[in-house]
C-alpha cells in the first residue's frame, strides 16, 4: 500500500475561531479526548489503512505540533518507505513565487511537489489535520482505483438545511461529480434523497499526474486563491477530469458495528466542547475503545489515576467521565468531564461538564461547570467558574454564545 500512495496532511491551520486554545499552538495540536491531539486521528487513519509514507505540512505556531510528532510518531529505521516527517513552510519556490508562505491549500502542496516527485507514487492522499473522525482510507483508495478516477473527493451527507455552510457536490447515478457549489443558498440534494446534500470533507485522493498538472496550472493563475475547493477542483471539473465522489457513510471500520457516521470539525470552542462531551456518552458514536482500529497517542508512562478519600462529602469520585493517567482525585467529585494527565482535584471540589488539560489543580471547594481549562493552571480554593458568566468575562476569560468558559494556558488567579 505505501508504495502506491503518498500521504500528505495539511496541518498549518491557524484555528483563529478556537482562540484561546490556539493562542500558542496550531489547531491540529489542540489536545482532545484526555490523551490525544486533534492530528492524532488522521495519523491513525493513515496507519490503520496501511499508508506509512506521510508528510505533515505545518505553518502557523507549529512548535507544539512539531514536538508532538517528532517525539511520539516515530518509526524504526529499517523500512525505507515508512516515515512520518514534518515539512515546515520554507518558501521552497522562492525564486518563482517570491517571499510568500502557503497561499492556500493547493499552494501548500504545490510548494512541496518535489516531495511527490521524489517518491513517484501512483496516487497522493491529501487530508486535513484538524477533524475528528475515523476513516479506512484504503477503502476509498480502492474505490478511486476501481473507477480509474483522476481525483476522488470524500463527501459527507448532511441535512439539506445545513449544507449552505459547506462546499456542496452534485453527482450522477454512478457518483461521478457533475457540479460544485461553494456555500450555496439553495443546495442541490442527493439524487433520490431530497432532504440531504453531499458536502466535501476536504479529503482527496489524486492520481499523481493529474495533481501535478492541476497545481502547476493553478500556480500560474494570478486570479486564483490557490485553494482546492475554490479553484483547483472547479477547474478540473470544467476541463473534463474524471472526479469521483466517495460516500463517507459507506466507509467500513474493522470491529465497528453499523455505519461510519462520525465526522466533526471542532473549529469553534462550542463545537470542540460538544465533541468532547460526545466521548463521555454510555455508547458514544465515536468509540475510542475499538481494538481493531487502535487510536495511538503519546505514551508518557504516567502512573494510574488515583481516587482517594471516602468520607461523606469528602469522597474522591467520578461519574460518566474520561480520566487520564497521573490524575489524583483527592476527595473531589467529577461529573461528565474529560480530564487530561496529571490533574489534581482536591477535597470538596466539583468539576461538572468540563474539560481540563494537562496539569491543572482544582483547589478545595472550587466549582467548575461548562468550563475548558488549558494546561498549567492552579484554580484557588472556593473559586467558581461557569456559574456567573459576567464575572468570568470580567476575569478576562472567553465566554461563548453557548455559555462555555475558557481559562487560557498558564493563567494566574
Amino acid at each position: 500500500m505505501s508504495m502506491r500512495v503518498l500521504g500528505m496532511i495539511l496541518a498549518g491551520g491557524q484555528g483563529s475561531r478556537l482562540f484561546p486554545l490556539t493562542a500558542k499552538r496550531a489547531k491540529p495540536s489542540v489536545p482532545f479526548g484526555a490523551r490525544y491531539r486533534i492530528i492524532d486521528f488522521v495519523l491513525n487513519n493513515f496507519l490503520n489503512s496501511g499508508i506509512y509514507s506521510i508528510y505533515v505540512l505545518t505553518q502557523f505556531k507549529a512548535q507544539s505540533l512539531t514536538e508532538h510528532v517528532q517525539r511520539h510518531w516515530r518509526f524504526g529505521g529499517f523500512l525505507e518507505d515508512a516515515f512520518i516527517l514534518l515539512v515546515p513552510a520554507q518558501m521552497y519556490r522562492y525564486e518563482e513565487l517570491g517571499p510568500v508562505w502557503y497561499r492556500g491549500t493547493a499552494d501548500a502542496i504545490y510548494q512541496n511537489l518535489h516531495l511527490v516527485n521524489n517518491h513517484k507514487p501512483e496516487n497522493v492522499a491529501i487530508f486535513g489535520g484538524d477533524h475528528i473522525f475515523k476513516m479506512n482510507i484504503a477503502h476509498m483508495l480502492d474505490y478511486h482505483n476501481d473507477h480509474k478516477a483522476d481525483l476522488t473527493i470524500a463527501a459527507y451527507p448532511v441535512p439539506i438545511e445545513q449544507a449552505s455552510r459547506f462546499g456542496v457536490l452534485q453527482v450522477d447515478e454512478q457518483w461521478r461529480m457533475v457540479g460544485f457549489q461553494e456555500k450555496p443558498k439553495n443546495p442541490t440534494p442527493i439524487p433520490g434523497k431530497p432532504d440531504q446534500a453531499l458536502v466535501s470533507m476536504g479529503n482527496y485522493i489524486f492520481r499523481t499526474e493529474a495533481l501535478v498538472e492541476k497545481l502547476e496550472h493553478d500556480a500560474k493563475d494570478p486570479n486564483s486563491s490557490h485553494d482546492f475547493g475554490k479553484d483547483v477542483i472547479p477547474r478540473a471539473l470544467s476541463e473534463g477530469y474524471r472526479i469521483q465522489v466517495y460516500d463517507f457513510k459507506r466507509n467500513p471500520i474493522p470491529g465497528q458495528q453499523g455505519p461510519n457516521t462520525y465526522w466533526r470539525d471542532v473549529g469553534t470552542i462550542d463545537a470542540y466542547f460538544e465533541a468532547s462531551m460526545d466521548l463521555i456518552q454510555v455508547t458514544p458514536e465515536f468509540d475510542l475503545y475499538n481494538p481493531e482500529w487502535p487510536l495511538r497517542a503519546a505514551n508518557f508512562n504516567s502512573p494510574p489515576a488515583k481516587f482517594v478519600h471516602e468520607a461523606g462529602a469528602r469522597t474522591g469520585q467520578a461519574f460518566n467521565s474520561l480520566i487520564a493517567g497521573g490524575c489524583i482525585i483527592s476527595g473531589g467529585t467529577i461529573r461528565e468531564s474529560v480530564i487530561f494527565r496529571r490533574n489534581r482535584i482536591n477535597s470538596y471540589a466539583l468539576v461538572e461538564r468540563s474539560v481540563l488539560f494537562d496539569e491543572v489543580e482544582v483547589g478545595r471547594y472550587a466549582k467548575l461547570r461548562n468550563t475548558i481549562v488549558d494546561k498549567n493552571v492552579i484554580i484557588p480554593p472556593h473559586t467558581e467558574i461557569g456559574y456567573d458568566l459576567e464575572a468570568d468575562r470580567v476575569r478576562g476569560f472567553t465566554v461563548t454564545s453557548e455559555g462555555i468558559v475558557v481559562v487560557p494556558k498558564s493563567y494566574r488567579f
